[in-house]
């Protein structure tokens, strides 16, 4: 992985920080928005992405339009994300503190979110904070994610249930 985007052009409109890890064949669209994050090897991001700091995506994802992944977020490889998907970081977000003063990152706990190997989440999902996404698993259009989702389960609606278990057809992205 490389260690800075400088030899690499981005698309028209994008910005992309000096401290963007980023891996071989990675293609952005424009308006794209990283900073301190990892892109892995032969992944996409759609147009008006935004990866922040400290966050991760592993090799061969696709980032589908209008995706927010914020601080703490790690997608394993060969995760696909559908468009307007959101992951959320603070389970108790305040703009101040008890003083008034705008809080800093000193005044909230952030909570880690993983995606695991070759799940898929549907368009205008919502993943809250300090969730596990097995492998394989689908997350319906839609679905509001509260809680862990086992493996190769598709779940949906809201908050997310279990709708299948693993199937022959998402058993093989389980692997």
């Amino acid at each position: 992985m490389s260690a800075a985007i400088g030899q690499r052009q981005g698309p028209q409109f994008a910005c992309i920080a000096d401290d963007v890890r980023m891996g071989e064949r990675v293609r952005l669209a424009s308006y794209v928005n990283l900073y301190g994050c990892e892109i892995g090897d032969d992944t996409r991001l759609g147009a008006f992405v935004e990866v922040q700091r400290d966050a991760k995506i592993g090799r061969r994802c696709k980032i589908s339009s209008h995706t927010f992944v914020c601080s703490g977020v790690t997608i394993e490889d060969e995760v696909f994300i559908g468009h307007g998907v959101i992951f959320i970081n603070d389970r108790y977000p305040r703009a101040t503190g008890a003083d008034g003063a705008l809080q800093t990152e000193n005044d909230w706990k952030m909570e880690h979110t993983v995606v695991r190997k070759g799940a898929s989440l549907g368009s205008g999902a919502i993943v809250m904070c300090g969730v596990e996404i097995g492998a394989g698993a689908m997350i319906g259009a839609g679905a509001i994610v509260v809680r862990d989702v086992p493996a190769g389960a598709v779940v949906a609606g809201h908050p997310a249930r279990l709708r299948r278990p693993v199937t022959a057809m998402n058993k093989r992205q389980s692997r």
